[in-house]
């Protein structure tokens, strides 16, 4: 039997807590900080990732983001790449606003968007498919780079969510059907074939070390 190549896997992580949690907003781009509840939930998964055999570890750079990229990096004493192309969707006018005020000083545009999440733009910023033509030739070249490796990304719920749903063969417009918690974890293997197997999604601390020891 010929030599098989091992699939590459990538640890998908969105960062912590950030202030301002208590009411739903479009963080975006902006430099939000974590709170001090999403730096521990941060600790917590970089801690439960100490097994792990990462070749490198790639984050937005963005600080909600490099925070976590930090720690496992020191941790494991792997190389962290950041990497302003995996920033959040860009929400234009409308970043750090709240839901409630778009909704009530933007009702046209609002309700364009919740009709056409995909293709519609925010006033100034990008659509969800804008987006998607921005990070996935990012994560692609990071795959072809660590091929049969494994690798760390610490990004955003919208980013992370064009990442799973390519790697479930679904359409961008399912965006919301997948759930990202702050801090989760998701394990997608990237088989040589082009196929994908989602091994975790939004996973919590306590969903890695059996994950990490199968790898």
């Amino acid at each position: 039997m010929g030599y098989q190549m091992k699939p590459t896997r990538l640890f998908l992580l969105r960062h912590g807590q950030v202030a301002g949690f208590e009411e739903k907003r479009y963080n975006g781009q902006s430099n939000v900080p974590l709170t001090e509840a999403g730096r521990t939930q941060m600790d917590l998964v970089c801690r439960a990732l100490h097994d792990a055999t990462l070749e490198a570890i790639y984050s937005s750079d963005l600080d909600r983001c490099t925070y976590g990229a930090a720690q496992l990096g020191q941790a494991l004493g792997v190389s962290v790449f950041t990497d302003a192309a995996l920033r959040e969707l860009d929400c234009g006018q409308w970043q750090g606003l709240p839901w409630l005020s778009l909704a009530k000083d933007f009702p046209e545009d609002w309700q364009a968007r919740l009709q056409d999440i995909v293709h519609h733009r925010m006033p100034g910023g990008e659509s969800f498919h804008d987006a998607a033509s921005r990070v996935r030739p990012v994560l692609q070249a990071i795959l072809t780079r660590h091929a049969g490796q494994q690798v760390a990304l610490f990004g955003h719920g919208g980013i992370n969510r064009i990442f799973l749903l390519d790697a479930l063969g679904a359409p961008l417009d399912a965006a919301f059907s997948i759930v990202q918690d702050y801090a989760c974890l998701n394990i997608i293997d990237y088989l040589p074939d082009g196929s994908c197997r989602i091994q975790l999604m939004n996973g919590t601390y306590l969903s890695v070390p059996e994950r990490v020891r199968s790898a």
